[in-house]
Formats: C-alpha cells, sequence, structure tokens
C-alpha cells in the first residue's frame, strides 16, 4: 500500500519490510511488521522513525553512525521522476525532521560515492542500475516469502480438513472384515434410519425412538464397474431376522436372539439391533455377499440437499401431505432442508399411499441427487464441494472397514466409475400379506431370479460386459459325443444334481465318459465348463448338450483345481438336467425399477 497515494499511513508496503542488519551488512525481509528494525543515526540510543516508501533500499553499505543509506519516493524523486512530501517526525532534540532528511540525503550521497563507478562519472548512470538490481532482488525474496506461506498454510490447512471429516465419520463394528476395496463385484448396504436421536431429529414421529431400518438399499456395483444395480427393500415386509452379534461399549459381544415372521425393519434399532443385524438379515433374504454398509438419519436428506444446491424433483399432480407437510403444485420442483426430507417421507398422497409408493418417490430423489452430485456444477465448485463432504462425513455411520477418509476416498473413487445412466433402481417384488394387509411378504417367484442376477453380476441395463470371444466360446469344431470325457462337479446346484447330471449326460447325450467329482472348492453363481488346450472340441460339444451359452466355456486356470480334466461346475443357475440355463440377464417381467438418468414424475 502506497501510504503518500492513498493517504494510508497505518498499512504498510511489502518493499518497507526490508532492513538493515549492520551485522552482515546488507538488507533483509521481514514479513512481520511487529520485528521491523529502526535504523540509528548520530549517537547511541539515537533511532529515527523510518518513512514508508516503496521502492527498495539500495544494496550498499552503512552511512556515518551505522546508519543505512536509503533512498526512495519519501526522500527523492525516483526513477520515474515521482516525488512526495516526506512525514514529519520531531528528531530526540524536538527539532523537526529538517535536520533528519539533511542527515539522509547526506547519507545517501555519501554511501553513492562510495560505491559509484569511477569510469562512469555520472550519477544518472548509478540511478539507473540500481534499482534494477534491487528490484529483481525483492521480487525474488517476496515471491518465495509468499509461495512458502502458501505451501506451508496449504499443507496445515489440509491436514485440518482431513482431520475435520475424518472426525466428522461415525463408525460401528459390526464383527466383519472385509477390505475398503475390492477387486470383484461390491455391494453396499444403504440404510436410511428413523431414529429420533441426533441433530435435526428431533420433532419427527416418536421422541426418543432407537429408530428402524426405514429406507434400506442393497447398491450392487459390477465387477468391472460398468454398471450398478440398487435394490430398494420394503420396511413392511415379513421376513425371519438371524441372530446377531453386537458389540457392547465395554467391548463384549452381545447375541441378540433370532426372530421369525417379523417386519423386516425391526432389524435395526430394536431390542439392542445394529447396522451389522440388518446387513445379516438382507444376506439372509438375498443370498448376496455384503461388503459394506452406510447409514444415514434425516438430517443427512436435509444437510446433503442442501449442500449440492437442492434437488429437482417431479409432481404428476399437486401434493398435499398433512402428516410430512409437503405441499407441491405439479411439476418440476427444486427442493433441499426440511423440504427434500418431507418429499422422501410424504406417501399418503401418492400412488396408492403405502410404503411402496413411497419407496418409488425415494427412488426419483436419489436418482436426482446423483445426477447432481456428479454434475460439473457440483464438480468444479469448492464451496460446493466442501459443504457436501462435510455433510456427507457429519451424517454418516459406516462400518469400521471404511471408517476414515482414506478409506471411503478410495471406495468413492473405485465405484464411482460406473456411469449414471448405467444405474438402475429396483424394488424387491412383493405381495400383499393375506394375514395382515399392512405388511406384505415376498414374491419368491419374482424375486428369485432377481437376486439370483445379482449374485451372478448380470445388468439390469443394456451395456456390454463381455468380448465377443467370450459370448461364442472357443472357436472350434464340436467332437463327436462319445469322444467327449468330462468330470462334473456340484458348484451350488441341487444335493445330487453332480451324479444325476453325469448320468444324464452318458445316458441322454451319449457322452463318452461323465463322472461325479464331488463338490467344487468354491460355490459358482454361473454354470462353467473349464477346458484346457486341445480340448476345445470336446469343450464346445459339452456345452451344446448342456444348452450353456458360449460365455459359460472358459480355459482353465491354476485356480480351477481341474488338473488339466475337461471339467463341468454346476452352479447356483443350474435347474437341471436337461433344462436350459436362461443367459439373458433379464429382470423378471414386472418388477418396478427406474434408470438414474430418467426423471420421472411422482403420480
Amino acid at each position: 500500500m502506497d501510504a503518500q497515494g492513498r493517504g494510508h499511513a497505518g498499512d504498510f508496503d511489502p518493499a518497507d519490510q526490508w532492513v538493515f542488519d549492520p551485522n552482515t551488512g546488507s538488507y533483509e525481509l521481514r514479513l512481520n511488521p511487529a520485528d521491523d528494525s529502526q535504523s540509528s543515526s548520530g549517537g547511541a540510543g539515537t533511532t529515527q522513525p523510518r518513512p514508508r516508501r516503496r521502492v527498495t533500499p539500495p544494496s550498499g553499505p552503512s552511512g556515518p553512525s551505522g546508519s543505512p543509506g536509503r533512498s526512495g519516493p519519501a526522500d527523492s524523486p525516483g526513477p520515474h521522476g515521482r516525488s512526495g512530501s516526506p512525514r514529519r517526525h520531531a528528531s530526540p532534540s524536538g527539532e523537526p525532521e529538517k535536520h533528519t532528511q539533511q542527515l539522509r540525503r547526506t547519507t545517501k550521497a555519501e554511501a553513492e560515492a562510495a560505491t559509484g563507478d569511477a569510469s562512469s562519472g555520472g550519477r544518472g548512470s548509478r540511478r539507473r542500475s540500481k534499482p534494477k538490481r534491487s528490484t529483481r532482488r525483492r521480487v525474488v525474496y517476496w515471491t518465495g516469502g509468499v509461495l512458502a506461506f502458501l505451501v506451508t498454510s496449504g499443507s496445515v490447512g489440509a491436514y485440518l480438513l482431513y482431520q475435520h471429516f475424518n472426525d466428522n465419520i461415525n463408525k460401528v463394528d459390526v464383527g466383519i472384515d472385509n477390505a475398503a476395496t475390492s477387486d470383484g463385484p461390491v455391494n453396499i448396504l444403504v440404510i436410511g434410519t428413523d431414529a429420533r436421536e441426533g441433530k435435526g431429529n428431533t420433532g419427527y414421529g416418536d421422541t426418543g425412538s432407537a429408530g428402524h431400518a426405514d429406507t434400506t438399499f442393497l447398491f450392487h456395483v459390477s465387477k468391472d464397474r460398468t454398471n450398478a444395480t440398487a435394490l430398494s427393500i420394503p420396511r413392511d415386509m415379513i421376513t425371519d431376522i438371524p441372530e446377531c452379534p453386537t458389540k457392547q461399549e465395554d467391548g463384549s459381544i452381545k447375541k441378540i436372539p433370532p426372530e421369525a415372521q417379523t417386519r423386516f425393519n425391526t432389524s435395526l434399532g430394536q431390542s439392542g439391533r445394529d447396522p451389522g443385524c440388518t446387513w445379516r438379515t438382507v444376506e439372509k433374504i438375498t443370498g448376496v455377499k455384503i461388503n459394506h454398509f452406510m447409514m444415514a438419519d434425516f438430517n443427512a436428506v436435509k444437510e446433503l440437499s442442501s449442500a449440492v444446491g437442492g434437488v429437482e424433483v417431479c409432481a404428476a399432480k399437486d401434493i398435499n401431505d398433512p402428516k410430512s407437510h409437503l405441499k407441491l403444485k405439479a411439476g418440476k420442483h427444486t427442493v433441499e432442508g426440511e423440504q427434500a426430507l418431507a418429499f422422501v417421507r410424504t406417501r399418503s398422497s401418492v400412488g396408492y399411499g403405502s410404503d411402496l409408493s413411497r419407496i418409488e418417490l425415494q427412488q426419483q430423489f436419489l436418482s436426482s441427487m446423483i445426477r447432481k452430485m456428479k454434475s460439473g456444477d457440483t464438480l468444479t465448485n469448492p464451496r460446493k464441494l466442501y459443504r457436501l463432504g462435510d455433510a456427507a462425513t457429519k451424517a454418516l455411520t459406516v462400518d469400521s472397514n471404511i471408517g476414515s477418509i482414506d478409506k471411503l476416498t478410495d471406495l468413492a473413487k473405485d465405484i464411482s466409475r460406473v456411469n449414471t445412466k448405467n444405474i438402475t433402481f429396483a424394488t424387491v417384488p412383493v405381495l400383499d400379506n393375506p394375514n395382515d394387509k399392512a405388511t406384505v411378504v415376498l414374491d419368491e417367484a419374482k424375486a428369485k431370479p432377481l437376486f439370483a442376477m445379482v449374485r451372478r453380476d448380470a445388468s439390469m441395463t443394456e451395456v456390454k460386459k463381455e468380448t465377443e470371444r467370450q459370448k461364442k466360446g472357443p472357436k472350434a469344431k464340436k467332437a463327436p459325443a462319445s469322444e467327449v470325457t468330462a468330470t462334473v462337479r456340484n458348484g451350488g446346484g441341487p444335493p445330487g444334481a453332480a451324479q444325476s447330471t453325469a448320468t444324464w449326460l452318458m445316458n441322454e447325450k451319449g457322452i463318452g465318459s461323465a463322472t461325479n467329482g464331488g463338490n467344487a472348492p468354491t460355490p459358482l453363481e454361473k454354470t462353467r465348463i473349464s477346458y484346457t488346450s486341445g480340448q476345445e472340441g470336446e469343450a464346445a460339444r459339452l456345452a451344446h448338450a448342456m444348452k450353456l451359452p458360449g460365455s459359460a466355456v472358459k480355459k482353465a486356470t491354476a485356480e480351477d483345481g481341474t488338473q488339466g480334466a475337461l471339467t463341468l461346475t454346476l452352479g447356483k443357475d443350474f435347474q437341471g438336467p436337461g433344462k436350459a440355463i436362461d443367459s439373458t440377464d433379464r429382470s423378471p417381467d414386472g418388477v418396478q425399477r427406474v434408470k438414474a438418468d430418467e426423471n420421472v414424475c411422482a403420480k
């Protein structure tokens, strides 16, 4: 700041932070104005106030009595012809600054004479060279100081931000040890609890309630990260809750006894159950192994929706729900905070007024939020990113395996590769419970094939997951059936399937030799044929006999443990000898679903 030009003598210019060090005989930059040294002039203890200036002082030696020779626009015209009126100070004797100015002019002249070039003979040449040298010096030191400050403060700021986010996260040890990321498919249980405890949750429903598994999604991400499926599990579905070990505050383990034929939402909060109980219940229902869980409360919806600047939703008709306090005119709206929470909680004014209708609203809301989170408007806005990170970490409770920013970040980077258009929301098929109209039961005819799709990592969207070679299988002419020698193993089919299939292949299909290899070392979701070099023709014939797609025929690896034999391993998709295995990977008819990139309206 130029005090002469702007009249703010209380401010300081960076150039004025140069001070003379008598020990080294040179000028040094001091960034803290409180440490500014005053130069002494005359006798001991006589200090001269230093006027403000914008030009770097020369690098010459000190003047008489140790006073540095200083120059600048406060004393004389600068190299560009500027001049300024020096501020007047009283000398220790009470005389005006005139004496001080005279002393400085003398000091300056003596310094120039002492450092001048005898061959130049002119003062102008010295004036032109000195500012140029000292300006360069000033830029180097000043820039270095600023960069050092930015680097230091940036590192400290990043560390503090990391610690802040890390401290936000709540975690629960559910007694299951899984790595944060996986090379295979990833299954994350997302739980929305209606707990009334905690910041922002009071005033909803029963005060002091421990909460339930009010909203639950099983989020499946494919092995190749090309697609994802989110299965909504109705909270009022009647199911069996298995025994659940829960870790207590003192570190001990308490086993919560199982409960048969009860509402799914009681798998959390009730009888002391933690998210691990909901985790085990979903695994029992679907047969899908879960990697991690994430749980959020009412406040999470409010905070996250506001952090991204609002979430766009659509109503096909006017909504006026006195229970959730949601009032919306037909059409598109951007909701956040309390209004966003009201939207995902409403049900009496949409659809059939049931929890199933509310699930569709929640799917619409989450689809829209995913689009907003992945949009450039959010990802390129530092303020929104900070608010989103802060809100997300405060809102989340996760399993201890991902209970740190590092691990959460690794998981987020991994699953964020999925394109939004390939994310499908679907609802687990259910039927009205004939014994209780307020609840529903699993529609096994539709649910089983849907769960099987998830287990075998099949997509509910049209994405290319395999190469043409895998689809067609090995390029080989089918060998005669009588020349085929195969081993049959059971890797998930019905009991006794290996023996019955081996017998069927020889008696019904004319296979030369088929032996029972017992149970496979590990279960398989899909039936598979493994072959080695020279067995391509036999593998093609065996696949034809079993009505298997080309993708089921693969070259054996060391992990298969087939020891070079042509091996048929029956997977969980096997229904019996002679029954074709559905290879279309299409979801059953009648399953409610919506794609995350679709903007649907609540009806």
